[in-house]
């Protein structure tokens, strides 16, 4: 049992932090919304803080899931910031999925204090935070890594040490370029399929067990062809992550040609509306025969 502070309870830090609360350990929440914050002490016990540090203050662990580089640098290296009141010692967690160079900022800023830190995004979408089977992607000290397993055991089914800081977050980027194209190619070829007539059950029962397979196909390409899209991860979100790969590739030297015009074929989807719809709402921009 550990006392931790858990800070962003948003579609994934709400359910993560309720794992975390049901597996024994003692939770401090604190987010932005205080009506979040009430509704889930409400539900799974801990206590409501008023501020990230407030939050931080006696905690051994600190977990963070909030929204972009600016609110992580906001709760943490902020004036009410939680790496004002943390402890020489104790451990910091990032589930957000952020730029490369703000962790490797949090782990010298950290490293500074005493403090053991792992950036540490996710993959598992909002199903894999409500049903604790998340992969996580962590980048950090290998005693720091081993320490954040334990706590990340609550709600991940999947924890792999993949580098020093930052690795985190430039695998998760790895991880949006790969669910990019494979959307896309989903899409163009279920506009295909009805293109040709084809019985769209038929068609998902005699490719998805072959090469064609992916978790794209088994999980969206009946709601794709339903056009449903209300749920899921949405559009905006993946373009801020799919640009935070671009930028990272213009530092690092890599080509990313078709990551950057999926990225446009998103922004064509948020034109139309599609800003809080699932990514598969990429198949919209195709036009039906």
């Amino acid at each position: 049992m550990a006392n931790i502070a858990f800070i962003g309870l948003g579609v994934m830090g709400a359910p993560m932090a309720g794992h975390l609360a049901k597996a024994g350990h003692l939770v401090t929440v604190y987010n932005r919304t205080v009506a979040k914050a009430n509704a889930w002490a409400e539900q799974h016990g801990g206590k409501v803080a008023q501020t990230p540090a407030q939050a931080a203050q006696g905690a051994e662990i600190v977990i963070t899931c909030v929204g972009n580089d600016d609110d992580l640098a906001s709760v943490t290296l902020g004036k009410e910031g939680a790496f004002r009141t943390m402890a020489p010692g104790s451990l910091f967690i990032d589930h957000t999925t952020v730029s490369a160079r703000i962790a490797r900022q949090l782990f010298v800023e950290g490293e500074s204090l005493g403090l053991h830190c792992v950036d540490a995004p996710v993959s598992g979408g909002q199903a894999g935070a409500e049903n604790g089977t998340l992969s996580v992607m962590c980048g950090g000290t290998e005693p720091a890594v081993a320490a954040a397993r334990l706590a990340m055991q609550a709600y991940a089914a999947r924890v792999v040490h993949v580098g020093p800081a930052g690795a985190g977050q430039t695998t998760k980027m790895v991880n949006q370029i790969c669910i990019a194209g494979v959307l896309q190619g989903v899409s163009e070829a279920l506009r295909f399929a009805q293109a040709a007539d084809l019985d769209l059950d038929k068609v998902f029962e005699a490719i998805s067990g072959g090469a064609a397979q992916s978790w794209q196909m088994n999980n969206r390409w009946a709601t794709m062809a339903k056009d449903e899209f209300d749920f899921g991860f949405a559009i905006d979100w993946m373009r801020k992550d799919l640009g935070l790969a671009l930028e990272e590739a213009r530092v690092n030297g890599a080509t990313l040609p078709v990551t950057a015009l999926i990225d446009q074929f998103y922004a064509d989807v948020q034109a139309m509306g599609g800003s809080r719809q699932d990514t598969s709402a990429l198949v919209r921009r195709i036009t039906r025969r």
